[in-house]
C-alpha cells in the first residue's frame, strides 16, 4: 500500500512545565512536527500562565519548521457528565477558561474525554455533555473542540460513534466540534482494526464517515493496547508490543482518510522511547 500522501505530522505527549518553545525544541528532537500537551495540571486544575513571548518564540519555531496541528488536552479530572452538579460546573469552568488560553494558539484543536455518566444512563449523559458544550461554545473562538473515542469502560460516553453523533447532534454551535480517534480506544470498544493483522479498517472508518463524518475527524492518538478487541479497559501499549502490533498500525497511518490529520502518541514512554516509535511510524507509512 503506496498511495501518495501529504504531510505527515507525528508527535507525542510532551510536558507543558517549561513552555512552549520547550516543547517545539523537545518535538524537533525526537522527530516530531506536532505534540500534545495538557491544559494544566491533569489531576487538578491548576494552570500555568500563559507568557505571550513564549508563545510568539513557539510559534515562529513552529513555522519555520512546518509543524502540524497542535493537539491540548483537557484534564482528566473533568466530568461534565457526572450527576454531582458541582463536579459538573467544573468542567464547565475549566473548559470554558481552556479555550480562552487556547485563544494564544489559533486555529489549533482542544481534546476532552467526554465523561461518565456515573450511572444516570447514556441518555442522560449525552444530554448533559452537550449543555456544557452549549454553555461552553461562542462563535468567535479559534479552536476546535474535539471529542475522543472511548473504550467503554464504567459509565463511559463515547465508546459508540452513535454517541459521539447524538452530542454533537445537540450542540448549536456544532461546526466548533471534531473527534479525535484513539486506536486502542476504538479496538477496546470493539471496533476491529487490527484482528489477526488484517482487520477491517476501511470499514471501521467507513462507519465513522456513515455516522459522523470524515470531516469531522480532526486528529488520531496512535497507541497499541494491552488488551484484545472489545475488552473496554483502556490500557495503552508501546507500539508493536501490544493486540493491534506495529503492522496494523502503520496502515493505520497510511490510510488514505487519514492523510494530514496529526498523529500523536501517547503510550508508556519516555523520550527516547517515542523517538524511536516516531522513527518506526515513519519507517511504516513509507511502506
Amino acid at each position: 500500500m503506496k498511495e501518495v500522501k501529504a504531510m505527515f505530522y507525528i508527535g507525542c505527549h510532551l510536558s507543558a512545565s517549561d513552555g512552549f518553545l520547550a516543547m517545539g525544541r523537545t518535538a524537533l528532537s525526537i522527530g516530531a512536527n506536532t505534540f500534545q500537551f495538557f491544559t494544566r495540571n491533569p489531576r487538578g486544575s491548576k494552570a500555568k500562565a500563559i507568557d505571550p513571548a513564549d508563545v510568539a518564540a513557539f510559534l515562529a519555531l513552529a513555522a519555520e519548521n512546518e509543524f502540524g496541528t497542535l493537539v491540548a488536552h483537557a484534564p482528566y479530572t473533568i466530568n461534565p457528565c457526572s450527576k454531582d452538579e458541582h463536579t459538573r460546573e467544573f468542567a464547565r469552568m475549566t473548559l470554558a477558561d481552556d479555550l480562552k488560553r487556547m485563544e494564544h494558539l489559533p486555529g489549533n484543536v482542544y481534546n476532552f474525554h467526554p465523561g461518565s455518566h456515573t450511572g444516570q444512563g447514556m441518555e442522560t449523559g449525552i444530554a448533559q455533555i452537550a449543555e456544557t458544550l452549549n454553555a461552553i461554545l461562542t462563535p468567535d473562538i479559534r479552536t476546535t473542540v474535539l471529542l475522543e473515542t472511548m473504550s467503554g469502560k464504567g459509565s463511559e460516553v463515547g465508546s459508540r460513534f452513535e454517541e459521539l453523533r447524538e452530542i454533537i447532534d445537540r450542540v448549536e454551535l456544532s461546526d466548533k466540534l471534531g473527534v479525535c480517534l484513539d486506536t486502542c480506544h476504538v479496538s477496546d470498544a470493539g471496533y476491529d482494526i487490527a484482528d489477526d493483522l488484517i482487520g477491517d479498517l476501511d470499514g471501521v472508518l467507513t462507519e465513522f464517515d456513515r455516522v459522523i463524518g470524515l470531516e469531522r475527524l480532526k486528529a488520531v492518538h496512535i497507541n497499541d493496547s494491552l488488551n484484545p478487541r472489545g475488552a473496554h479497559k483502556d490500557r495503552h501499549a508501546r507500539i508493536g508490543e501490544g493486540c493491534l502490533g506495529a503492522e496494523a498500525l502503520g496502515r493505520v497511518v497510511r490510510h488514505p482518510a487519514l492523510q494530514g490529520l496529526p498523529f500523536v502518541l501517547e503510550t508508556p514512554n519516555e523520550l527516547p522511547g517515542y523517538a524511536r516509535e516516531i522513527a518506526l511510524l515513519k519507517a511504516l507509512r513509507e511502506g
